[in-house]
C-alpha cells in the first residue's frame, strides 16, 4: 500500500523554496525543479539511445530517489550538500534512510522485485548498477538547475559571487558534454526550445481560482502523477512488461503538456458544456502537431501523439494501429504490444488532485470547490479496493500543525 506520509513528503517539495537568497522574479519549488528535471532526462535518455541502450526503469528511480533525498536535505545550497556528502556522506546518506524508511515501507522495485528502500540504499551509496542512468539524471540536474539560474541572474547580474555561481554550473555541464543530449540542448535550438516549452508549465497553477497550501504548478502535477503511477503498477498489476512501466510513468508525465496552450481549463465548464471535451480534445490535437512535435526528432512523434491521445484509455498497439483494450493482463502484458494503463493514470491524476485540495483543507484553507472534490474522489472510490484506502479524508489529519 502507498503509505499517506510518502505521498505528504512528495508535496512537501511544493513548499521547498529554490534560490531563496537571491532575487527571484517567480517562485521557484523544488518539486518544479524535479518535474523539470524529469522531462530533460527523457529527451536525454532517447538521445542516448542512439548509441547505448537505456535502462529506463533504472532510471525512473533514480528520479524517484533523489527526489526523496532532496526534500529530506530540504534546502541545502549546492556547495554545502557537496562539502557535506565528502565529508560525512555516510553518515548523512543513513540520515536520508532513516527518514523515508516508513514511507517506503512493503514498496518493491519494479526493475530488482527487492524492496524499494534496498535500492535506495544502494543509489546513495553509490553501489547501484545504473551508472550510466546516474550520468544522464545529474546531467539534466544541472540542464534544469541551468534554466532557473537564468531566470535569477537577469534578475540582478551585479550581485555579489553570482557569476561565481554562473561559472560553477556551466563547468557541471561540460562535465557531461558526451551525452548527445547535452550538447543538442546546448545548441539552443529545437530541442532547447522543446525543454522551455515545457519548464512554462511551471508559471500555471493549479486550481487557479482556489487559494491553496501548499500551491502547485501544473509542471509539478504531472511529476507528482507519475510518482504515483509509477508505484500504482508495482501495487495494481503483477509482473508488469518493461515497456508498460515505461508508458505508464512517461504517459503520466507528459498527460497535461497540451495545457502549455490551453491552461486548466476546469472541470465544471468541461461537464456542463455538451461536446466541449471533444472539441478541447482537437484544439489539444491540432496543438501538439502544429507547435510540440516539430520540437522534438521525427522518430519521436509517433511515441509522444501514443502518450497523449486518449490518454486516460487502457490501451496496446497491435500491427502499428492503436487499440483500445478493457484489460491489458489478458494476452497483452508484453513489450511488443506497448501496453499503456490509460485507467491507471486516471486514478494517479485523481489521486493528486485529491491530495491538493485535502492538504489545504488540513491547513485551514476551505473552499467549495476543494471540499467537494475531496468528498466527491472519496465517495467515487469508497468501493474501490484497494484503491479505497487511498482516498480517505483520514488521512490528512495531524498533517498540518
Amino acid at each position: 500500500m502507498i503509505k499517506a506520509s510518502l505521498i505528504s513528503k512528495v508535496f512537501e517539495a511544493a513548499s521547498i523554496q529554490r534560490w531563496n537568497d537571491h532575487v527571484r522574479p517567480v517562485e521557484l519549488t523544488e518539486l518544479d525543479k524535479q518535474a523539470h528535471k524529469m522531462f530533460i532526462a527523457y529527451v536525454l535518455g532517447r538521445f542516448q539511445e542512439q548509441a547505448h541502450e537505456v535502462n529506463w526503469i533504472r532510471l525512473i528511480e533514480g528520479g524517484i530517489f533523489e527526489f526523496l533525498q532532496r526534500v529530506v536535505l530540504t534546502d541545502l545550497k549546492p556547495p554545502v550538500f557537496h562539502y557535506l556528502m565528502k565529508k560525512a556522506g555516510p553518515s548523512l546518506n543513513r540520515y536520508v534512510i532513516s527518514q523515508v524508511e516508513n514511507d517506503l515501507a512493503g514498496l518493491r522495485s519494479l526493475e530488482s522485485g527487492r524492496p524499494l528502500l534496498k535500492e535506495m540504499e544502494d543509489f546513495l551509496e553509490e553501489r547501484w548498477d545504473g551508472k550510466a542512468e546516474r550520468r544522464i539524471l545529474n546531467a539534466a540536474h544541472y540542464l534544469a538547475t541551468k534554466w532557473e539560474f537564468e531566470l535569477v541572474y537577469h534578475a540582478f547580474p551585479k550581485m555579489y559571487g553570482i557569476d561565481e555561481t554562473k561559472k560553477e554550473i556551466e563547468d557541471k555541464i561540460e562535465d557531461y558534454f558526451e551525452l548527445i543530449g547535452v550538447q543538442k540542448i546546448l545548441l539552443g535550438g529545437k530541442s532547447h526550445h522543446f525543454i522551455d516549452l515545457c519548464s512554462q508549465l511551471k508559471f500555471q497553477k493549479r486550481w487557479s481560482r482556489t487559494p491553496r497550501i501548499p500551491q502547485t504548478s501544473v509542471l509539478g502535477h504531472m511529476l507528482v502523477v507519475a510518482f504515483l503511477v509509477y508505484l500504482l503498477t508495482g501495487l495494481l498489476i503483477s509482473n508488469p512488461c518493461r515497456k508498460r512501466i515505461y508508458n505508464n510513468f512517461f504517459s503520466a508525465l507528459f498527460h497535461d503538456l497540451p495545457e502549455v496552450y490551453t491552461r486548466d481549463i476546469i472541470s465544471p465548464i468541461k461537464r456542463q458544456v455538451p461536446g466541449l471535451d471533444a472539441v478541447i480534445e482537437e484544439y489539444e490535437r491540432k496543438k501538439i502537431e502544429e507547435k510540440v512535435l516539430p520540437l522534438l526528432p521525427e522518430s519521436w512523434h509517433r511515441e509522444l501523439v501514443y502518450f497523449l491521445d486518449v490518454q486516460f484509455k487502457n490501451r496496446v498497439t497491435r500491427a502499428g494501429k492503436v487499440e483500445i483494450v478493457q484489460e491489458i493482463d489478458t494476452g497483452y502484458n508484453e513489450d511488443v504490444f506497448s501496453p499503456v494503463d490509460g485507467a491507471i493514470v486516471k486514478v494517479a491524476d485523481e489521486l493528486a488532485a485529491f491530495w491538493e485540495a485535502g492538504l489545504s483543507l488540513a491547513h485551514g484553507i476551505r473552499s467549495p470547490n476543494l471540499t467537494h472534490a475531496v468528498e466527491g474522489l472519496e465517495e467515487k472510490y469508497s468501493h474501490r479496493q484497494p484503491l479505497a484506502g487511498l482516498f480517505t479524508q483520514g488521512q490528512f489529519e495531524g498533517i498540518a500543525r
